[in-house]
């Protein structure tokens, strides 16, 4: 096990390496100037500012600079947001965002996997259908539609009660995440359902399930002890990719419902050209989402004792 962990750490490390260069690559091949605005009108004090953020070097030697800077956890100071580094931001905002995506892919777990288990139970009939239904549209429809349609229907939920049920926009108590959460949340769930539906289907007419029957189990313990830890394995799975969906959806999300998180930043800095807090984002968060699957792929063997054996061999 200890060897496996050292392999995905390893390779882990190397498509941080990739992202970092990647991000490099595209940020100075992108047309445009950051500092082509009023701070930069006359020469001497362009040279100064190319000189303070590196520009005025070879673009090997800025590169070198931003990997050894980088490696240090230092992503350098922001173009656009007078003397603020991009580490206090990431630090300020982050939290945030992950609060909020903690929330949405557990509201997108734990609904994935009951609707999931609901319809293979019920395939076939309405409720089926109903759901799936259901989350085809939630699956078709985009992020930020679906944002500003819960929007609306917060504005008439309110109007309707005559008192602000819920906030339409904004951040501080638990009120503030519960809508934003569910609209982030709710692609990922509807995806997480057809996979789990599936899964439980093809587990239903296993041999180990007929010999549980056999053997005069309570359906609810068969559910619970030889179904669910099978057909949730594919769900573990595509946990990793999950993340990755739900904190690039939380950018949109983020701007719509006004929420002060590290997403609504990056969107700026794309518009304003800030190079050092885009290539400073988008490592983080690359590297925030490599280390997330690493710990499903090791969750995965946690779970099935069948690959621990595997690794082990």
């Amino acid at each position: 096990m200890l060897r496996f962990i050292l392999g995905r750490l390893g390779y882990g490390l190397l498509t941080v390496w990739f992202i970092a260069t990647a991000t490099f690559a595209g940020m100075h091949a992108v047309p445009g100037d950051p500092l082509l605005d009023a701070r930069a009108v006359a020469p001497e004090i362009r040279r100064n500012l190319e000189a303070r953020y590196g520009l005025d070097q070879p673009l090997a030697l800025q590169y070198l600079r931003y990997l050894g800077n980088m490696a240090r956890g230092d992503f350098g100071v922001s173009f656009t947001q007078q003397n603020r580094e991009v580490n206090d931001i990431i630090r300020e905002h982050f939290p945030v965002s992950a609060l909020l995506g903690v929330l949405a892919i557990g509201f997108a777990a734990l609904g994935g996997v009951f609707w999931g288990v609901i319809t293979a139970r019920t395939a076939g009939r309405w409720p089926d259908a109903v759901v799936m239904f259901l989350v085809v549209l939630c699956i078709s429809v985009p992020g930020f539609v679906l944002a500003a349609l819960a929007q609306l229907a917060l504005l008439r939920l309110n109007a309707w009660a005559g008192v602000s049920l819920l906030p339409v926009a904004g951040w501080g108590g638990p009120a503030h995440m519960l809508v934003p959460a569910l609209v982030l949340g709710l692609g990922t769930m509807a995806f997480l359902t057809r996979l789990m539906r599936t899964s439980m289907l093809e587990v239903r007419g296993a041999a180990y399930v007929r010999t549980a029957r056999a053997k005069g189990l309570s359906p609810a313990r068969i559910l619970l002890r030889h179904q669910l830890p099978n057909a949730i394995l594919p769900v573990i799975t595509v946990l990793g990719p999950a993340i990755a969906t739900i904190a690039t959806g939380g950018f949109v999300v983020e701007l719509v419902f006004a929420i002060p998180g590290l997403g609504r930043y990056f969107v700026q800095a794309v518009q304003q050209l800030d190079y050092t807090v885009i290539m400073g984002t988008t490592v983080f968060y690359g590297a925030f989402l490599v280390f997330m699957v690493i710990l499903v792929d090791i969750a995965y063997g946690l779970v099935d004792p069948r690959i621990r054996l595997a690794q082990a061999r």
